[in-house]
């Protein structure tokens, strides 16, 4: 969890994902920050995330980001 912490704070540095709930409800992620956080997500956890996987319930907290990486490794 703290590797994908740091992963995040390095695309959006000014966020809390400790504590942030809403980053595509609040519209605090857009989709590029998406795409660069699954590229992330793929290269250092080596997983394959699907079509199917790119939800707004996996993106919406540093929390469902940990469970879908865990779940997909």
């Amino acid at each position: 969890m703290e590797e994908l912490l740091n992963i995040l704070s390095e695309i959006k540095p000014d966020v809390d994902f400790a504590t942030e709930t809403g980053l595509i409800d609040n519209s605090i992620l857009d989709s590029f920050d998406i795409v660069q956080i699954i590229t992330e997500l793929k290269e250092t956890f080596d997983i394959e995330i699907s079509p199917a996987e790119i939800i707004p319930e996996n993106f919406n907290s540093a929390e469902a980001m940990w469970a879908m990486v865990q779940k997909l490794q």
